[in-house]
């Protein structure tokens, strides 16, 4: 399978299951399209007739170039994966993340919140030491032979709670050694309670900080806002500026929301790269069809054209020597995820669970406090069975409406939460996202043959696997 698009001066062809991208011209962008269908003479007659200044004999060398990246497995390659597609997650007893509820509570009220403010529908509630403590033990325990071992500090705001989550990292650490595992730390947090201990902490323990903030002031403002409705724009800015001065190297991200209120939000992008962050993430709400801040589709055209924007800024500010990352543009083609990951997704209710801070198991955060998604404790393991079975049929091929899509390899089938809330499935389909999630990943493959380009000049045509 092939996907062909035209963005921001490229022709770009995806070869799908080899992962080959190939930057071409106008000629040599018709006739793939024409060449699983037409034969050589064919070809050439329309050629003739779409591009007559082109000789004929360019016209059949670069036939034969195709050919050759054809019988070299960079262009029309068959899909090989599917049949055994079923046993990927066959060992899925193990578990190697957990996300920590620390805090069931928040000092936001985000009206858009798909967590209730951080209740997960239940009471303010803070993880207690020993929970925490016993949360480690378990995906210690559950870990098999995994060596790094994954663990989110969430809420609600985690910071509310502070104390807990620097006894708990004290804790794994201490154990990491006679356990032979090395945890890998992410808090994510609004900033409002961000300090110097918070700092020097989070830039000595935390692997990854995601740092929450929806772009310009105004948009900002709109919803996350103190209890007494003052907006948070004005004291997180700064605090987020001096963490990420001090982290130096150490990853982060500025994690947004947009709203159908932002639709422009290529613009709060750009506006958090002009405040001197340069790892940035933007998503789409999560929001119920009546909520006046959900998306609705005569928003989708803006939307798309939103991403192209972000991508030719990101271009330019990569000529400029000032480059920025956005997470979804984020693609290897070379040492990217392994055909697991590209298959199964991202293992939530196998691999990957949240845990409440009473220390109930559920498949992701975006499941918590749904009784049905319950799938067990920290104390007793994972008791529900059948559904952490059926999380572990879930991969690119359990639904059907993704075959056939060119996309299917990079989102992995899409996210179970996200499915769930729009068909009442979680191997159900996300329409709106899968359109959006298309977008970007045009986006982000225009980008890396910007790079290519801009990196080989003199070579017409590039490839990566």
């Amino acid at each position: 399978m092939i996907h062909q698009y035209k963005l921001n001066g490229y022709d770009i062809v995806l070869d799908v299951y080899s992962g080959s991208v190939h930057v071409v011209d106008d000629v040599a962008y018709d006739i793939i399209a024409m060449y699983e269908n037409t034969d050589a003479e064919g070809i050439v007659a329309a050629m003739g007739r779409m591009h007559p200044e082109v000789p004929e004999e360019e016209i059949r060398e670069c036939i034969g170039d195709i050919e050759e990246l054809r019988s070299e497995g960079k262009l029309f390659t068959q899909d090989v994966y599917e049949s055994f597609c079923g046993t990927l997650k066959a060992n899925s007893g193990v578990i190697k993340a957990l996300c920590l509820h620390v805090a069931h509570t928040c000092n936001l009220t985000c009206s858009y919140c798909f967590a209730g403010q951080g209740r997960y529908r239940g009471k303010d509630a803070l993880m207690s030491f020993d929970t925490g403590k016993r949360a480690l033990d378990f995906l210690v325990e559950n870990s098999g032979s995994h060596h790094n071992l994954e663990v989110d500090f969430f809420g609600g705001e985690p910071l509310m709670n502070w104390k807990t989550v620097k006894d708990l990292v004290a804790y794994a650490r201490s154990i990491e050694k006679e356990a032979g595992k090395h945890f890998r730390f992410t808090l994510t947090t609004n900033g409002m309670l961000i300090d110097d201990d918070v700092i020097d902490f989070c830039n000595r323990e935390m692997d990854n900080v995601v740092m929450s903030l929806d772009g310009r002031k105004e948009v900002h403002d709109r919803f996350r806002t103190t209890p007494s409705g003052r907006g948070s724009y004005d004291t997180v800015v700064p605090r987020f500026q001096r963490l990420v001065e001090k982290r130096g190297e150490r990853s982060y991200y500025m994690r947004g929301t947009y709203t159908a209120y932002n639709t422009d939000f290529a613009s709060d992008v750009i506006h958090m790269a002009e405040l001197g962050f340069s790892e940035l993430s933007m998503e789409p709400v999560v929001a119920s069809p009546g909520d006046p801040c959900a998306l609705k589709e005569e928003d989708l055209p803006v939307l798309m054209e939103q991403y192209e924007i972000l991508a030719r800024y990101m271009a330019e500010r990569r000529r400029q020597g000032r480059p920025i990352t956005f997470y979804h543009y984020m693609i290897d083609l070379e040492h990217g995820p392994c055909i697991y990951k590209r298959l199964s997704g991202c293992g939530s209710g196998t691999e990957y669970m949240a845990v409440t801070p009473s220390g109930d198991l559920y498949p992701c955060h975006q499941f918590v406090g749904d009784e049905r998604y319950l799938m067990g404790s920290i104390w007793e393991g994972v008791t529900n069975t059948s559904l952490r079975d059926e999380f572990a049929s879930c991969n690119v091929y359990s639904r059907s409406e993704c075959s056939g899509c060119w996309a299917a390899l990079y989102c992995s089938g899409g996210c179970a939460a996200n499915s769930y809330h729009a068909s009442g499935d979680i191997r159900g389909i996300y329409e709106y996202g899968c359109a959006l999630f298309r977008k970007r990943i045009e986006c982000a493959l225009m980008l890396k043959a910007d790079e290519m380009t801009q990196d080989a000049p003199e070579c017409p045509e590039g490839s990566g696997e």
